[in-house]
């Protein structure tokens, strides 16, 4: 379809061969280096911020002895990633939206505060950000939590008797021994960094924050809502390829750390 003019009521094969015409009518679009601009950032600030947020709560919830306390907090964590975006949307409308919101007319009425998260494009991304690392941090601590509990407990035995305090084996001893497994989640997540987050994005997004919010997904959506087809699947294509080459780039790097660290 990407090579084809391709028309719905003559399908693909009956379709006119234009070769790479769709790539560059997508490429020469005025959208597509705003869309390609948003998505990188998006998934940039998800990837700096968001990637550690697990790490660091899976190491502190290690450190936590009391049983009961330790899975009150996993329990609450854990929540959010079981509850849709459609619903967080409608439960993140109903408490900020600007005029309507209880939150914004809270402060407005007995602290004189204005609060715009969702139409101010200056604090959207930032917004799409935290609430993105509040829903799957809880989630995404299990896996390194999992790796915590395998190494042995003899290693925090003989650091104990060192003289290690808690911080120090957490640094030198907890940290270093889940390596592998942070570099391997690291991979996979740079190489879907293109998927800056389709369902919170649409969900939350509106006429204001437009040019700040449009990513590549919600870009080829609407090619396909005008009945595009073929720019849209050229533009599918394209993010595959781009996460394909991200893909062996990283497992390269990888490969190369895992060679060192050895």
């Amino acid at each position: 379809m990407v090579f084809k003019n391709y028309r719905i009521t003559r399908g693909i094969f009956a379709s006119d061969w234009i070769g790479l015409q769709n790539f560059i009518d997508l490429f020469s679009s005025p959208f597509f280096p705003m869309v390609i601009r948003n998505t990188i950032s998006i998934s940039l600030y998800k990837l700096f911020f968001g990637f550690p947020a697990p790490i660091i709560v899976a190491l502190l919830l290690n450190e936590i002895h009391n049983v009961a306390y330790k899975r009150t907090i996993q329990t609450v964590l854990y929540l959010p990633h079981f509850i849709s975006w459609v619903v967080l949307g409608s439960i993140i409308n109903a408490l900020l939206a600007p005029h309507t919101g209880a939150l914004p007319m809270f402060l407005q009425r007995n602290f004189g505060m204005q609060l715009d998260l969702l139409m101010n494009p200056n604090n959207f991304v930032g917004f799409l950000v935290g609430s993105d690392i509040w829903k799957g941090v809880g989630w995404g601590s299990i896996i390194y939590i999992a790796a915590i509990t395998s190494i042995d407990t003899e290693m925090y035995e003989a650091a104990t008797i060192d003289g290690a305090n808690r911080f120090q084996q957490m640094l030198r001893l907890t940290l270093p021994c889940i390596i592998p497994t942070i570099m391997t989640m690291f991979l996979l997540r740079l190489g879907g960094i293109l998927n800056a987050g389709f369902e919170q994005i649409f969900i939350m997004q509106n006429s204001l924050v437009y040019r700040v919010s449009e990513i590549l997904d919600t870009y080829i959506y609407r090619l396909f809502l005008q009945s595009q087809f073929a720019i849209g699947a050229a533009s599918g294509l394209f993010k595959s390829l781009i996460g394909l080459c991200l893909v062996l780039i990283t497992n390269r790097i990888a490969k190369i750390f895992e060679q060192e660290v050895l």
